[in-house]
């Protein structure tokens, strides 16, 4: 790793992951801000988006405020900056890179931050869209490791239509290789593994753009034209190209499969004590909960974040749907100025006031 990176990273050795394979000389990447001596905040990253891409809701003006808090950012296996198929030696002949889930990544980043970081207990564990799903995991896997949790525009486990939308742009990306889907959080389905040439890389993540273009905002953001108006792009292929198609071009594609079955397999119930109990699961969250939905969100409903809330402990969660047409980007990552002062507003109530429930109530 070179020393000009504006990020750390924390050698985890060869890694055993759930399924028993074995990431070799694993690390993880992370950033901090603020000192270690206050108190934590464990802010994971999302899907495709590197620890930078998290920055926007850390600043002094801000709930996450360095000079207040010690915020730590882990970037999840495969993003490219962690153990990611781009930066990891491949064996001869290539395999493809071992299936991570949720809970691998999560066990990682509580070595970081209890071994590596000396940190014992965090204030509060956050993220938006897959970094929710970590922080569910961080609310089941270390009930007592925190006092509060926010998961923003994500779940605790992902839908069948989460999926089956997730089935679309992987489809979309294997077709320019000639190979298909194997199935949900089931891989690539060949007789043999083989690398992609560059333009069967060009063409797939083009496609992977185009159709996760119809899933990240909302029918309303379009209709509306808030590409145009908000975000100054010309027209519609404009943003198709210099939006979505720019955002997957700037990817690699098996780094892209590996978040991706992440993402597929995705349930905090699914480890001890709860077998899959995911009622269980939800009740035996000890952390005050606040669970932020976007309204108009196309792959996390407020439906699925209700019921989540519904199953904690009474007194423990509380759910509150994003008012904004801006689908699942109303969380993130910074574009809408509205959404961020909304989100930042709800994060200062709940970490300033002990009575969170009726600061928070007045805040919706």
């Amino acid at each position: 790793m070179g020393s000009n990176l504006d990020y750390q990273v924390f050698q985890l050795g060869d890694f055993k992951l759930i399924s028993g394979e074995i990431i070799p000389n694993a690390f993880l990447a992370y950033k901090t801000f603020g000192h270690s001596s206050s108190p934590a905040i464990i802010y994971p990253s999302w899907f495709s988006g590197s620890i930078s891409d998290n920055e926007w809701l850390v600043g002094e003006d801000k709930a996450l405020d360095p000079r207040r808090y010690f915020i730590i950012i882990p970037a999840i296996f495969g993003n490219g900056q962690s153990s990611s198929p781009s930066n990891t030696p491949r064996e001869s002949p290539l395999k493809p890179f071992p299936n991570v889930t949720v809970r691998d990544n999560v066990t990682a980043q509580h070595r970081l931050i209890t071994e590596g970081l000396g940190v014992k207990h965090a204030r509060l564990v956050l993220g938006w869209s897959m970094g929710a799903g970590q922080t569910y995991q961080w609310l089941t896997q270390y009930p007592d490791f925190m006092d509060l949790g926010v998961p923003f525009c994500g779940s605790a486990r992902t839908s069948l239509h989460n999926q089956v939308f997730l089935e679309g742009v992987k489809s979309a990306l294997l077709a320019s290789k000639g190979t298909s889907s194997a199935g949900s959080a089931a891989g690539e389905l060949a007789q043999t593994y083989r690398a992609w040439t560059e333009d069967e890389k060009i063409a797939g993540l083009k496609a992977f753009g185009r159709v996760y273009a119809g899933w990240g905002f909302s029918q309303a953001f379009y209709r509306e034209r808030v590409y145009e108006t908000e975000l100054g792009y010309k027209n519609l292929e404009d943003f198709m190209v210099n939006f979505w198609e720019s955002w997957a071009l700037s990817k690699d594609p098996e780094n892209l499969l590996t978040m991706l079955h992440t993402w597929q397999a995705a349930d905090c119930s699914d480890q001890e004590p709860y077998n899959k109990n995911f009622e269980l699961a939800m009740k035996s969250i000890k952390a005050k909960t606040l669970v932020l939905p976007g309204k108009t969100d196309l792959y996390f409903p407020p439906e699925d974040s209700e019921y989540e809330v519904q199953n904690m402990t009474k007194g423990i969660g509380r759910c509150i749907p994003y008012p904004s047409i801006w689908g699942h980007w109303a969380g993130g990552p910074g574009e809408s100025k509205k959404d961020v002062k909304w989100l930042d507003d709800h994060l200062k109530a709940l970490l300033d006031d002990e009575k969170w429930q009726l600061e928070v109530s007045g805040l919706q």
